[in-house]
């Protein structure tokens, strides 16, 4: 028997462009990314922009370059506000099918049946008052100015699926309300757009987070409902801050821009968004396609994932590290540094972020002003006499100290600190063994012969 050819997968990523897109956006962005690309599918970009008096362009053209800075691309782009006439189009069925009906209960009369239920000891749920509306009670209201909702008629059914990271999942659609899927000014909410759209576009595979469960049974309903297939379905933890409070667009020092606005590379945004509350390591990738193969749905944790700044720190600077020239160059370049991947090769072990190596770099290619204390002087007018002619490579440094630790007895740090004081103005820094050769003789015989600040 011929084996049936499996299809690649096509996922989307839909955020609505209320706000800045924050590192648990991301994590949705990129495991959904990740997962088609370990398994050679697309990714589409879709963004919610229903909501008229919130979405703005500013936040669509930033979560564009949010994802490309994380070095997601998108294989098509959609936005909702332009797909109405398929919503409409979807709607029309579902109204002449019975299951979309009109409600005309206003905000605070359905809030005051709420508290009737709830005081009688029943759930708060809608009590399909509007289903017992003859046609010449509909027209009455409309006639009052009143303008419909549209509710869809849950089966009231226990829905279940599959989930490829919670496992055998189930909602009781009995004890949730019909939802509002189109407003009373006509417009559509997520739950209606959202299925409409994965159904046009073939979506196979819906990750997103565990906020979503119980949206899941409610959305299962529509899709049989316009006949259309239910998609595989992963519901990934959510990311909270370390103090336990959720990640939300108002807080602005978490989102994608300001991280990367910080200094951290994408990689280290990546790596920790992705493995953060899975039973994986959380390490610093090297590349996406890397990451990818690192990702599984099945050891994501369903407990709530914490998200530490801290620890984007410790990544970072393990990707800066190892940073190859080629990777940095332009940026170097754009940052005024022309020292080369000689210098690139001496400073980067102790750059943390990118960013560091302007400091670094001055070092060199800068003027830093020589440090000194007073009982050093001596011991530095000695150095600046024994120090060799050029060509100067990487043991120059080893040869000359040796000389002038026999020629002062200086020895450890009594003979490295003041050294390395004179010549970088600082008390620590990269090897001296890459940095004096970059210095040269020429600013290493004017730095050895001062004048001195005195250290602090």
């Amino acid at each position: 028997m011929t084996a049936s050819p499996v299809t690649a997968p096509l996922v989307r990523f839909a955020p609505s462009p209320t706000g800045m897109i924050h590192i648990g956006n991301a994590r949705t962005a990129l495991v959904n990314w990740l997962f088609a690309l370990a398994r050679g599918g697309r990714f589409i970009l879709r963004f919610d922009d229903t909501d008229r008096e919130r979405s703005r362009q500013e936040f669509i053209d930033g979560i564009a370059t949010d994802l490309d800075w994380l070095g997601i691309r998108p294989h098509q782009v959609f936005h909702q506000s332009r797909r109405t006439a398929l919503y409409d189009a979807a709607a029309d069925r579902l109204r002449a099918s019975g299951r979309l009906y009109p409600c005309y209960e206003a905000a605070d009369e359905l809030d005051r049946r709420r508290r009737r239920q709830l005081a009688r000891g029943l759930p708060p749920i809608y009590d399909r008052a509007a289903l017992a509306l003859t046609a010449e009670d509909r027209a009455r209201l409309e006639a009052e100015g009143r303008r419909p909702h549209w509710r869809f008629k849950l089966d009231g059914r226990s829905v279940a699926w599959t989930d490829l990271t919670r496992g055998p999942q189930h909602v009781d659609t009995t004890s949730l309300s019909d939802p509002v899927l189109v407003r009373e000014d006509g417009s559509y909410l997520y739950t209606f757009t959202s299925v409409v759209d994965d159904i046009d576009m073939g979506i196979t595979h819906v990750i997103r987070g565990e906020d979503h469960v119980t949206n899941t049974g409610v959305q299962i309903e529509i899709i049989e409902a316009l006949g259309g297939a239910v998609p595989t379905l992963a519901h990934h933890n959510l990311i909270a801050s370390v103090t336990g409070e959720a990640l939300s667009k108002r807080l602005g020092s978490l989102s994608v821009r300001s991280l990367r606005d910080a200094g951290y590379e994408a990689m280290t945004v990546a790596s920790l968004a992705v493995l953060v509350g899975t039973a994986e390591q959380v390490h610093a990738y090297p590349d996406l396609e890397t990451l990818a193969h690192h990702l599984d749905l099945g050891r994501v944790s369903t407990s709530t994932a914490k998200f530490d700044p801290h620890e984007l720190d410790l990544l970072n600077g393990s990707i800066v590290h190892g940073l190859a020239y080629s990777a940095v160059a332009d940026r170097l370049a754009a940052m005024g540094i022309n020292g080369g991947e000689p210098l690139w090769n001496a400073i980067r072990a102790n750059c943390a972020r990118l960013d560091d190596a302007r400091t670094l770099a001055a070092i060199v290619e800068g003027a830093p002003t020589p440090v000194a204390a007073a009982d050093d002087e001596p011991m530095l007018a000695i150095a600046r006499e024994l120090l060799p002619d050029e060509p100067w490579d990487e043991a120059t440094w080893g040869a000359w100290t040796d000389k002038v630790k026999a020629a002062t007895g200086r020895k450890g740090k009594g003979l490295f600190m003041p050294l390395r004081r004179a010549l970088t103005g600082l008390d620590h820094g990269p090897e001296l063994k890459l940095l004096l050769p970059l210095i040269g003789r020429y600013n290493s015989l004017a730095r050895l012969s001062g004048p001195f600040s005195r250290p602090a």
